[in-house]
């Protein structure tokens, strides 16, 4: 346990209440019920993109890259004396669990305490980072622990609440979100089922492609309180149109990042960043099938790939 005070956190925070051995954290509550609940909600059939096409001009944070290229023109071939067949192929060099549209998985953020370095860094479950770090991937949370997310999502349009896109640094109450809830018809005492999705809509993902040279200076988002309000409902998946989740700057510069260690690594529930969530609300459907299956590279920190709602 950490030996100092971190409102994130709490005490007692592991282990987990899947067990000590755990690695899917909420991930745990998916299953045949929620697929079924889900399909349930199905009515046209149309699928909606939740993310945004992975290209050069993406917004990156700092220091993060992302590169295509095409080996040869073509790659390969041509083979068969009268087919001539070639083909092509990529080579990508990227963060690839971290940058564009992407899950954060429970191995992503730890709370370093006491002195410096892995040996005193913790992460979900309190699995030392030490005991689990290698130059190659992770040895335990790895994405690939991720479970298939079938299941019930509930979009809360907070940038329709305000009618226009939140500015950065804007902090999310839980006042704003049951706000949400009455302007959508949500029911407050039963709107989100043990593992459903939550997706909260900042405005900030209309800057994706319009301010993508500056859209990671900083993003309105969920404060430590709505983070608190949303654990308190164990969904599986908490999801966001900007690139933390968290309202960034961060309201108190001592802590960075709060909704990120209290979700994660206390509740264990993946974080899906980096999310295009207008088309979806320009449908005004605020419940839906929510779908995404994670890559699974095995140790990764997180995973990129396309999230979508079956209306």
């Amino acid at each position: 346990m950490s030996d100092d005070t971190n409102p994130a956190l709490g005490e007692a925070w592991f282990p987990s209440a899947w067990g000590a051995g755990d690695q899917r954290g909420n991930g745990n509550l998916q299953g045949p019920d929620k697929v079924k609940a889900a399909i349930g909600l199905i009515r046209t059939g149309e699928t909606v993109s939740l993310g945004f096409p992975y290209s050069t001009a993406m917004p990156l944070s700092p220091g993060r890259t992302f590169g295509l290229k095409l080996p040869g023109g073509p790659t390969g071939g041509p083979e068969g004396r009268r087919s001539r067949t070639v083909w092509n192929d990529d080579f990508i060099a990227t963060e690839i669990g971290q940058i564009g549209t992407h899950m954060d998985g429970l191995g992503h953020v730890g709370h370093q305490f006491g002195g410096c370095g892995h040996c005193q860094t913790l992460l979900y479950n309190g699995n030392r980072l030490a005991d689990i770090w290698t130059p190659y991937g992770l040895k335990r949370l790895g994405i690939e622990q991720a479970p298939i997310f079938f299941t019930r999502g509930v979009l809360l349009d907070v940038q329709g609440l305000f009618g226009a896109p939140l500015d950065p640094g804007f902090e999310i109450t839980p006042d704003h979100l049951l706000a949400c809830l009455e302007r959508e018809g949500l029911d407050p005492a039963a709107w989100l089922e043990p593992g459903d999705v939550v997706l909260i809509r900042t405005g900030h993902g209309s800057r994706f492609h319009a301010e993508a040279a500056t859209w990671y200076d900083g993003a309105p988002g969920l404060g430590l309180a709505a983070a608190e309000f949303l654990s308190a409902l164990r969904p599986s998946v908490v999801g966001a149109d900007n690139f933390a989740v968290d309202v960034m700057p961060p309201v108190d510069p001592e802590m960075v990042l709060p909704c990120h260690q209290h979700l994660i690594m206390r509740h264990g529930i993946h974080l899906h960043e980096g999310m295009n969530l207008d088309p979806l609300a320009e449908k005004r459907r605020f419940t839906f099938a929510y779908v995404f299956a994670p890559t699974p590279i095995v140790g990764a920190t997180g995973s990129p790939g396309t999230p979508f709602a079956v209306l």
